[in-house]
C-alpha cells in the first residue's frame, strides 16, 4: 500500500491521530490551494474551483474531529469522481 493510499485510508476511517500536515498534504494532492493566514491567525484555508473552501486550524495539539470530517468529505467526493477536477 502506497503512502497516499494509507493516508486516504486513515482519513476515511477518521483516524484521530491525523495531524494538520497530513490533512494539508491530502488536500494539496487533490488540487486545493493553501492560503496562509494573516495577522497571526492559525487558520489556513484551502480552496479549489467548484468546491467548498475548507478551513483548518494548525496547532501542535490534536486536530479536532470536525476538521477531519471536512477533509474526509472532500476525499470521498474526490474518489467518487475518480480524482478528476469537478
Amino acid at each position: 500500500m502506497s503512502q497516499w493510499d494509507k493516508l486516504i485510508s486513515e482519513i476515511l476511517k477518521l483516524d484521530p491521530s491525523l495531524r494538520f500536515e497530513d490533512l494539508s498534504k491530502a488536500l494539496k494532492r487533490m488540487g486545493y490551494e493553501q492560503k496562509q493566514p494573516k495577522g497571526g491567525s492559525s487558520h489556513y484555508t484551502f480552496r479549489k474551483k467548484n468546491c467548498i473552501p475548507i478551513t483548518l486550524t494548525k496547532s501542535k495539539a490534536q486536530i479536532d474531529m470536525a476538521y477531519i470530517r471536512l477533509v474526509r468529505d472532500a476525499v470521498a467526493d474526490y474518489l467518487e469522481y475518480g480524482g478528476e477536477e469537478e
